[in-house]
């Protein structure tokens, strides 16, 4: 079984917010905000000189962390992404950002990936009418994702729609509120594959 680490000290060690919990990340009970330094007896000490390897483990690790995946999860993204026509970096965010979970946070139906995930495999989540259990699932443009009709009048569907109406969609899909809703209309463009971490330092680091 993988192993789960405190998502506050995942930030923390990180040195930024990846916005793990959603909502709570915004607010002051961020641990981050608190104790923005790397966790442990030795962590406010801790040099911050890193070599270059030091820098691409850092971005690798952090992009696995902000989607939530493993470490052989990851490498295959990799892999697959090297074999894609154009650039590594784009493509493996690409392949990560059409991350059925990420897919769902991204439409404002979850607040957190980890929220996205549990929504996923409980069976809420139909795609083109047919039910989706796994959060890894690669969506395609075309697909509507839609939460299943006899989950709509259950905790947190009942409320949710009304808190959707102001949420701000990438470009590349269509929200729909009132329906619980969201096609995707085209694969993310450039301007939607902006992160945190740089994924250029991540195709060196497997690269080495």
């Amino acid at each position: 079984m993988a192993r789960i680490d405190s998502k506050c000290k995942l930030c923390r060690r990180e040195g930024e917010k990846l916005l793990l919990k959603g909502e709570r990340c915004l607010s002051s009970k961020c641990a981050f905000q608190r104790r923005s330094y790397v966790p442990g007896i030795h962590g406010p000490k801790r040099p911050g000189r890193q070599t270059d390897f030091g820098k691409q483990l850092r971005e690798k690790q952090k992009a696995k962390r902000v989607y939530g995946v493993s470490e052989t999860q990851f490498a295959n993204y990799y892999e697959k992404a090297m074999k894609m026509k154009g650039d590594s970096g784009v493509n493996l965010v690409q392949l990560l950002e059409l991350r059925l979970d990420n897919v769902l946070y991204r439409a404002g139906l979850a607040k957190s990936r980890a929220a996205a995930r549990q929504i996923a495999s409980h069976s809420h989540i139909a795609i083109n009418d047919k039910n989706v259990n796994i959060p890894s699932y690669r969506v395609r443009p075309g697909e509507v994702i839609v939460i299943q009709s006899r989950k709509q009048n259950k905790t947190p569907w009942k409320t949710i729609g009304e808190n959707l109406k102001n949420h701000e969609t990438p470009s590349w899909m269509t929200l729909d509120p009132s329906a619980l809703s969201v096609k995707i209309t085209s694969l993310p463009a450039a301007d939607d594959l902006k992160q945190i971490f740089d994924p250029k330092l991540i195709i060196e680091y497997y690269s080495r």
